[in-house]
């Protein structure tokens, strides 16, 4: 769904069809386009051309986001949809983990981990970012799905007065008896607004919205419970620091103003359906993204290389090393870089946080250990074991060490200095 979206829109849509997924395929990309008057429309059509995949819906006028969703949802053909703001960029990886849910037939809609991408050491920048970290820790409590979502086919519409979309769809899944799954591990990068004026707007509209939901169709957010929130919000790391608990009281003060408005705003019955963008909410997303990845550097070392040099001579062990680190390579993507040394280390810089990045490793060096390597004069391989250091890199600099160990026999385990 797409008002004025060309500062995102390309982006977005690269994001989703790069995805490697293992549990389903992207068979069609559906953007409905509502009254846009700047080049959103234009990039779409020429992205038509490019991707066969790649469906535009054109609406002449601009008449609300669920009217819009209601459009999609009556064209898209497959079982599973999945529905993206254009103004968000969504990390690789992040579909797959959506769709791995619907394994379970009881499973109805899953939700995706928003994270923003404004600067934190901003107070507004602070205030949004408290606003994510607690719907993080409340959607881990009772789901509460928004931003990125992923639900069965089984919804026809939804209100079309609805301003809160994803509430909406929930509350109607979960009154078909289906199930609601959050998923943390599956990312999705937006941007948060950069004013007063443009946060009061947001959460105005959306905090009206839910009261609406609400009395429509019987449904609460968990995000209406005042206990839930305190709860979230004790140990979640907002008063770390004293400017930090001062921006976070300042947070509090803002987030009660927009709702007070909002309970204004329901109970004069103003509409929100087609809402004032915050236009501090669409700026591009893609190049803070990067900047909010960490750097992680991963440092692969096959086990007793000198060893292997020796039993099967030099050659070997160079063919040992490229054929690993070619399968290194191949594994993580065009977007790490790959070097070798000639000691049979390999090292590794990849823009990813350090728990994706353990994943990774960890799955090279199972596969690693469970073939034997072809090499010259060696019919049946030679076995290979591998271990590896991490080091990743936060926004904020701060080194943070990991392992992987091997499982290998007592005289050739390695030691692994952090």
């Amino acid at each position: 769904m797409a008002y004025n979206e060309e500062a995102n829109i390309a982006k977005a849509v690269e994001a989703i069809l790069t995805q490697r997924l293992s549990w389903g395929e992207i068979s069609e990309l559906v953007i409905v386009a509502s009254g846009c008057t700047d080049r959103t429309t234009e990039i779409v059509e020429g992205l038509t051309h490019q991707d066969s995949r790649v469906r535009l819906i054109l609406q002449e006028h601009r008449v609300g986001k669920a009217s819009a969703i209601n459009l999609f949802v009556s064209a898209a053909r497959c079982p599973v949809l999945l529905m993206v703001s254009a103004d968000v960029l969504v990390r690789d990886g992040t579909i797959d983990a959506l769709l791995q849910h619907f394994r379970d037939p009881e499973v109805g809609m899953v939700g995706a981990h928003p994270i923003p991408v404004n600067d934190e050491t901003t107070f507004l920048g602070h205030a949004v970012h408290v606003l994510w970290r607690l719907h993080d820790r409340l959607a881990r409590m009772s789901p509460k799905l928004g931003e990125v979502v992923a639900f069965r086919n089984v919804v026809p519409s939804i209100p079309s007065d609805s301003a809160v979309d994803e509430i909406s769809i929930q509350a109607l899944i979960t009154q078909l008896g289906y199930r609601l799954v959050y998923e943390p591990e599956a990312v999705v990068y937006n941007h948060g607004p950069a004013t007063v004026k443009d946060f009061l707007r947001q959460r105005r509209r959306i905090y009206a919205g839910h009261l609406r939901v609400n009395r429509q169709q019987g449904y609460e957010a968990s995000t209406m419970s005042l206990r839930r929130i305190g709860r979230a919000l004790v140990g979640s790391g907002s008063f770390a620091t004293p400017r930090a608990a001062t921006w976070t009281l300042g947070a509090i003060g803002l987030e009660a103003a927009a709702r007070g408005l909002g309970h204004y705003d329901y109970m004069r019955h103003r509409s929100h359906q087609v809402w004032e963008t915050a236009l501090t909410t669409k700026r591009p997303v893609a190049a803070a993204a990067n900047g909010q990845s960490q750097q992680t550097v991963m440092v692969f070392n096959i086990v007793n290389f000198h060893r292997l040099e020796l039993e099967h001579g030099l050659r070997a062990g160079r063919q040992v090393t490229q054929r690993i680190t070619q399968h290194i390579a191949s594994a993580l993507g065009q977007s790490a870089g790959v070097s070798v040394q000639r000691s049979g280390t390999i090292v590794v810089l990849l823009s990813a946080d350090r728990e994706e990045a353990e994943r990774s490793a960890q799955r090279i060096v199972d596969e690693v250990g469970q073939t034997r390597l072809a090499v010259s004069g060696n019919r049946d391989g030679v076995p290979v074991q591998l271990a590896c250091g991490i080091i990743a890199f936060s926004p904020s600099g701060q080194a943070l060490a990991e392992s992987i160990p091997v499982s290998a026999p007592p005289e050739i385990q390695p030691a692994m200095a952090g």
